[in-house]
């Protein structure tokens, strides 16, 4: 463990975001027995122009005016950083030596107003840790100093159209001259290995305190009477990640299985044959409290995630919700996977989709619900960031 260290933290979410992410979570962890300045990415100047109603980015015109305060304590030992100060918009630009031009620039901009914070602050000696931020991060190695720099990977971003352009050659760059690289996947672990041998798989923290059966008295209305065996996925509905032709093959050769979805649906879900099949139950977004209640509803719970580049690394924290209820598991088959082979049943094809299901129904337990339940009570912020510091150690420790 590290204690008593003063640690940086940028990323791609900030810490008043609408959503969570890892690294709030990794930074609140942290901060449990170290100081942290958790660094808000700065405005850009499209997003003060496209966003301009939106309350946040009102707030971050308000606080680079002067009108509040850019440093804000949190709690004892974490500090949240406004940066006040406005980059270029530069992640599209298709020629490389203008975007290292414009991205020094935008680095510069951004190292100023973090220097200026972890100087009142009285931060010596400090690590960074950066989020998967590999433009606006990539030159704060160089300009400030710290004593160990860690670049954390926990998606697939260069897959991603909008990360592409420049984002394949950068990240890179970053990762090999990075300290240390960790990472929440095996998959992304050896990916990042090829340009840094010191990358690691971590693991992932996951907060399943909601997902208790212990706390469910009384099933939602819109799901208590559809009958059973109730086939469920909770997560957005996006074609992106998900495979509508495995769902559609569940429910059309197991008419008596019932296929409920719990989430938002983009355009394709929304046009798909998938609201043509009677055994198909669309329910709609929900509040995170309310999951675990419909979850408990499930006798079998899926993952039919695509395998494409975008989702092959990405761990799948749902699974860990999925099984802290004790619910029997049929998912995709990926790298990411490989942690859960054990308590999960992992597919390769629609077809093994039906037939894992099949003998996730017949096998089902109280004594494998127990084993589920208590493999991802195991995957802790707490659990995950051991593991982070670890490596740091190892990284320290080594002779220079």
């Amino acid at each position: 463990m590290i204690r008593n260290r003063d640690f940086i933290i940028i990323g791609l979410q900030a810490l008043d975001s609408r959503i969570g992410s890892n690294c709030i979570n990794i930074a609140q962890e942290i901060a449990r027995n170290n100081r942290v300045l958790y660094v808000n990415y700065p405005l850009d100047r499209l997003t003060k122009v496209r966003e301009k109603n939106d309350p946040l980015i009102q707030k971050r015109i308000r606080i680079n005016k002067g009108l509040e305060p850019d440093l804000v304590q949190v709690n004892e030992n974490l500090w949240n950083l406004f940066p006040r100060t406005t980059l270029e918009s530069i992640s599209q630009l298709p020629f490389d030596g203008l975007f290292d031009f414009l991205n020094k620039i935008n680095g510069k901009r951004f190292a100023k107003q973090i220097k200026k914070a972890i100087d009142k602050l009285g931060f010596r000696n400090y690590f960074i840790f950066n989020d998967s931020d590999m433009f606006r991060g990539f030159y704060l190695k160089e300009l400030l100093q710290p004593e160990l720099y860690v670049y954390y990977t926990r998606d697939n971003l260069i897959a991603v159209d909008y990360w592409k352009k420049q984002g394949i050659r950068i990240e890179a760059s970053l990762m090999a001259k990075s300290d240390l690289v960790v990472a929440n996947s095996t998959y992304l672990a050896d990916h990042a290995r090829k340009f840094n041998p010191h990358a690691y798989y971590v693991g992932q923290g996951c907060d399943v305190s909601l997902f208790d059966k212990k706390l469910i008295d009384k099933l939602p209305d819109d799901i208590a009477n559809i009958p059973g065996p109730v086939i469920g996925y909770i997560g957005a509905l996006f074609s992106l990640r998900l495979d509508i032709e495995v769902i559609l093959h569940i429910a059309r050769q197991r008419p008596d299985w019932q296929i409920v979805l719990v989430g938002p649906e983009d355009d394709a879900f929304k046009n798909s044959q998938l609201h043509n099949e009677k055994n198909v139950w669309f329910l709609g977004s929900k509040k995170m409290d309310e999951l675990p209640h419909y979850l408990m509803a499930f006798d079998v719970a899926i993952n039919p995630q695509k395998l494409n580049e975008v989702t092959i690394g990405n761990y799948p924290r749902k699974i860990d919700e999925y099984l802290a209820m004790g619910k029997p598991t049929v998912a995709t088959r990926t790298k990411a996977m490989e942690v859960f082979e054990n308590h999960t049943y992992l597919a390769e094809s629609k077809e093994e989709y039906v037939s894992l299901i099949e003998k996730a129904l017949l096998e089902n337990n109280p004594e494998k619900e127990k084993e589920r339940e208590t493999f991802a009570r195991s995957h802790t912020w707490t659990n995950n960031v051991d593991e982070i510091y670890k490596q740091m150690i190892y990284i320290l420790q080594k002779p220079k």
